[in-house]
């Protein structure tokens, strides 16, 4: 259960915590529904017959995967260590899972 802020209803703590967190967790809600978005279409396009009612869902998939990264680069920019991670995964060739352990291992 969420508030309005996406902060979890977990206790009556929300309006207790500071800011910088209350923006933290509408942010982090943000990019959970945008990843919603893109499956949703994905799904959609995956049905769909009609070749420009499917290309404009491909456009509007786009936008949400484009707000997803901006919603995931406001994130990293407040976590430097999310960051240096993803650095060693994201956009490199290789074994994901190994990049994954050892940009892991070289930010702990």
């Amino acid at each position: 259960m969420r508030d309005n802020d996406g902060i979890r209803a977990v206790s009556r703590a929300g309006d207790e915590l500071p800011e910088e967190t209350r923006t933290f967790a509408r942010m982090i809600a943000s990019l959970r529904e945008e990843a919603d978005a893109i499956n949703w279409y994905e799904q959609r396009m995956a049905v769909e017959k009609d070749k420009e009612a499917r290309s404009i869902m491909e456009d509007a998939q786009g936008e949400e995967f484009k707000h997803f990264g901006m919603d995931l680069e406001f994130l990293l920019r407040r976590k430097p260590k999310w960051q240096g991670i993803l650095k060693g995964i994201l956009f490199q060739s290789g074994d994901i899972v190994k990049r994954g352990e050892a940009a892991e291992k070289k930010n702990d």
